[in-house]
Parts: structure tokens; sequence; C-alpha cells
């Protein structure tokens, strides 16, 4: 498992130039405008597409199929992926967190006291979380379709969590429920739990696809 994490980001480190190029002249764009916080989300699903990225390599160089020969096991490659996911996550969130920040300060649309580093860091999590949740409906999606057709299909990665919480907030609206600000508040602290089940879903989805493939 270990060395297939590193294969995909010893790979992705081709991008990482261009990507970094990317984020800070987002930076510059985005901070003085949107402010901070727009820009750690933004950071965060930026560098969770990357996943996409790594399938692509892997089809370019027939990897799969040279793997499959090799004692790893199917389970071991598509967990490799999620593992992945939540690396790329968890750089562009403290990335965002640290630009983020620096934009910030020289704008002036933070002040670095107690509350406000207490904020952020809250904020970070919550983006990660976000980011963990649309980057992981992305990889059944390229196990099914492909690396190519994957890509085109990254907007239905997006849309069907965001569909998912939209019905759930309307029928907690049905039901009489209202989202009260420590309500939100709790939901928020539970989210990343909340995420972590979302990808063991994708996860089991994405292996009983890749376990039918034949290769």
């Amino acid at each position: 498992m270990k060395s297939l994490v590193l294969k995909d980001l010893f790979n992705i480190g081709h991008n990482a130039k261009s990507m970094l190029f990317i984020l800070v002249a987002f930076a510059a764009a985005f901070i003085p405008f949107s402010g901070v916080e727009g820009y750690i989300f933004e950071c965060a699903i930026l560098c969770s597409m990357m996943i996409v990225t790594t399938f692509s390599f892997d089809d370019n160089s027939k990897w799969t199929r040279y793997a499959m020969i090799m004692p790893v096991s199917k389970k071991e490659l598509v967990g490799g992926k999620f593992i992945v996911l939540a690396i790329f996550c968890a750089v562009g969130s403290l990335f965002g967190l640290v630009v983020g920040s620096i934009g910030g300060l020289i704008t002036n649309k933070i002040t670095l006291d107690l509350v406000g580093i207490g904020e952020l860091l809250f904020l970070d999590l919550i983006s990660w979380v976000i980011a963990l949740i649309f980057g992981s409906m992305s990889i059944p999606l390229v196990f099914k379709f492909g690396a190519e057709r994957g890509r085109v299909l990254l907007v239905v990665s997006f849309l069907i969590p965001a569909g998912i919480c939209f019905g759930i907030y309307q029928l907690l609206t049905t039901l009489g429920v209202e989202l009260t600000d420590p309500l939100v508040f709790i939901l928020l602290c539970c989210s990343p739990l909340l995420a972590l089940a979302w990808c063991y879903v994708m996860y089991q989805i994405s292996y009983r696809i890749f376990a039918k493939q034949e290769l």
C-alpha cells in the first residue's frame, strides 16, 4: 500500500509546479475581493481534482495491467487511491490556510488573534472534509468510465453530494427541524466522521466496479 501511495505522489510531482503557480495566482486574484475563506476551500477542492490526473498517468503507462501481475491486490490498489486523495486534500487545505493567512494579513482581511486563528483552523478542517467528499465521488466514476471521460464527469462528483445535502436539508425542513447555529456547529464537528463514512461507501463501490473489470 505504501509503495502505491508513493508512486502516485512521485508521479504528481511533475504537475506540482504548475499547480503551485495556479494557486498563487488565484491567491493574488481572489483574496483581496472574496476573502481568505473562499480561497481555502478553492485550494482544497482544486488539489482534490489531481486524483484524476494520477489515473491518467496509470493509463498512459499501462500501470494497472502491470500491477495485477505483481503481489498487489485490487483492494490495495483502490485503497491507495483514497489515501492519495486524502493527502491531496490535506495539502491543498494546508496550503490554502498558510497562503490565505499571509494574503489576508497583507490585505487586512483577517486578524490573527486567538479567535481568528481558531476560526481559520476550523474552516481549514471543513475545507478538507468537503474536498474529500467531492474528490471521493470522482474515483468510482473514473474506475467505471476511465480517466478521460472521468474528467468530464467531475461536475457530477460535485453535484451528487450537493444534491444529497440539499435533499437532507429539505427533509429536515419538512419534518420541522430548525437548523439553529448550535445544531449546525455540531454537524460541522461531526463532518470528518461523515466524510470518512462517505469515503468508505465510495471505496466499496469503486472496488466492486474494479473487481468486475478484466484487464
